[in-house]
C-alpha cells in the first residue's frame, strides 16, 4: 500500500475532525483542493454553504468570481493550491470564532509547511491576520495591506506575502471586485518578476 503524502494525511484528519463544535453541524468538512506543489497558495476564510455541501473551498458565488480572477492572470485551481484558515462552516456563514480558529489552524500549518509556497496570498482579514501573526508581521486590516507584498518567514518557509480582498466581498460592492481585479494584475506582475528571477 503507497505511504500516504503530507497533504492527504491533512485531508483525511480535516475530515473526521471533531476538535471543535463545527464538527457537529458540518455536511462535510473541506480540508482544500489543488496542486500539492503549487508555487501558490490561497487561503480565505471558511467554507460556505455550497462549499460545505461539496466538501470543496470556493465553489459558490465567490468561488466563480475567483475562478474568474484566476482565469485573466492564466492560473486556474488545478496549479495552484486553495484552502481556509478554518474547514467546516460555521453556521449561517457567521464569521469563525477565534476558539475555532485556534482549533482549526494546526491543518492549515502543516499544509503551508508540505505545500512551502513561493507566495501566500491572503483573502481577507481572517486569513491576513492570522499567516501576518505567524511571520511576526503587523496587520491592522485589509484595506490597509491589500494589492501590496512582502518577504517573509512563516512556520520555516520563505514565502512572498500577498493579500487581498476575500471574493466574497466582490459579489456586494462594484468598488471591491474591482480592486480585486487590480490586485490579481499585481499578482500577476509579481508572478512574472518570480520568475525572471
Amino acid at each position: 500500500m503507497p505511504k500516504k503524502k503530507p497533504l492527504e494525511i491533512v485531508s483525511s484528519e480535516v475530515k473526521v475532525c471533531t476538535k471543535c463544535a463545527l464538527s457537529r453541524t458540518r455536511t462535510n468538512a473541506v480540508p482544500g483542493v489543488g496542486k500539492a506543489l503549487a508555487r501558490i497558495l490561497f487561503i480565505g476564510e471558511a467554507p460556505g454553504q455550497s462549499e460545505d455541501v461539496k466538501g470543496e473551498p470556493f465553489v459558490g458565488a465567490a468561488g466563480q468570481l475567483l475562478d474568474s480572477l484566476l482565469s485573466e492572470i492564466g492560473l486556474s485551481r488545478k496549479t495552484v493550491f486553495i484552502t481556509n484558515i478554518v474547514k467546516c462552516r460555521p453556521p449561517r456563514n457567521r464569521p469563525p470564532s477565534q476558539r475555532e480558529i485556534a482549533a482549526c489552524t494546526a491543518y492549515l500549518d502543516r499544509q503551508i509547511i508540505a505545500i512551502k509556497p513561493e507566495l501566500t496570498m491572503t483573502l481577507g482579514n481572517f486569513s491576513s491576520a492570522y499567516i501576518f501573526s505567524k511571520a511576526g508581521l503587523p496587520f491592522t486590516s485589509i484595506t490597509r495591506v491589500h494589492g501590496k507584498s512582502c518577504e517573509a518567514i512563516v512556520l520555516g518557509v520563505h514565502t512572498t506575502l500577498f493579500s487581498t480582498f476575500h471574493p466574497a466581498a466582490g459579489l456586494y460592492s462594484a468598488q471591491y471586485r474591482e480592486q480585486l481585479k487590480k490586485d490579481f494584475q499585481t499578482l500577476k506582475s509579481k508572478l512574472a518578476s518570480h520568475s525572471a528571477n
